[in-house]
């Protein structure tokens, strides 16, 4: 079988299209990159989906949670310490015990014992709680000059919210936020060893990759070819996100423009 028929049989796997049967015995290295590349559609399915809803919900937390108001600041207090303070791999397993029980309740939660939903509300509610601490950290630094130049302008409440505050705690936070965007995407391989199933063996980049290491006994070729798809996903998550902090500073002297820098953690 050549490469180009490979690709079409096995490309779009990971979503039900094409051959339902995983390749057996010779592996060739256009099967690993095929497959573990197919893969990686759920990883950005997880990762996109779950950075776009928590960055808004993200940003209502932080604004909660620096809230005068005690109704509003021990909830988003208690939500962000919650997540932020458990293993993202322990949230999975509860979460999924937790829609396993509703399930019998109700076939109205039958879709959230499944990966593609029930995995994204964890995904979805945690990098929510991590980039709300990094919002609530840029909103408590947002210059007091700023906002007395609002108010003497005769800005107040929702106006001065969307046009002074909330520009300049993106501003602050966005390198920040990138790197739990980049966090958040390698994150979704622990999808995968979650109580969520892989419905048909249609599962993520490191399901796949894992099949190759356990049928070859060779986890020196599928491991390493994970790594090079995520490593290209970060290139284009750090390209994006950096036009976006360009877009951010572009008012602001070179000099004082918040430069991208990424940091390492060794653990979520």
């Amino acid at each position: 079988m050549s490469c180009l028929q490979t690709i079409q049989d096995y490309g779009l796997r990971s979503i039900g299209i094409g051959e339902r049967l995983l390749p057996k015995g010779e592996f060739t290295l256009c099967e690993h990159f095929t497959l573990i590349g197919s893969g990686m559609i759920w990883n950005i399915y997880f990762g996109v989906l779950a950075l776009i809803t928590g960055f808004f919900f993200a940003t209502a937390l932080a604004v909660a949670k620096g809230s005068s108001r005690r109704l509003f600041r021990k909830p988003a207090e208690w939500f962000i310490f919650v997540f932020r303070g458990s293993p993202l791999f322990i949230q999975f397993f509860f979460a999924y015990f937790l829609f396993l029980q509703l399930k019998g309740v109700h076939p109205f939660f039958d879709p959230f014992t499944a990966a593609w939903l029930g995995a994204l509300i964890v995904l979805f509610l945690n990098t929510a709680a991590y980039s709300a601490e990094i919002f609530y950290g840029a909103l408590r630094s947002i210059p007091k000059g700023d906002i007395e130049a609002a108010d003497a302008y005769g800005m107040s409440g929702w106006p001065r919210f969307r046009r002074i505050v909330w520009p300049t705690m993106l501003r602050l936070a966005w390198p920040a936020y990138t790197n739990e965007a980049i966090f958040l995407f390698h994150a979704t391989t622990l999808v995968y060893f979650s109580g969520f199933p892989a419905w048909r063996q249609k599962g993520d980049a490191l399901y796949y990759a894992t099949y190759f290491a356990d049928k070859t006994f060779n986890p020196f070729v599928p491991y390493p070819i994970l790594a090079f798809y995520f490593i290209l996903l970060t290139l284009v998550i750090v390209g994006v996100f950096g036009l976006i902090n360009a877009r951010l500073n572009r008012h602001l002297p070179a000099e004082r423009r918040a430069k991208m820098r990424l940091r390492l953690r060794l653990i979520r």
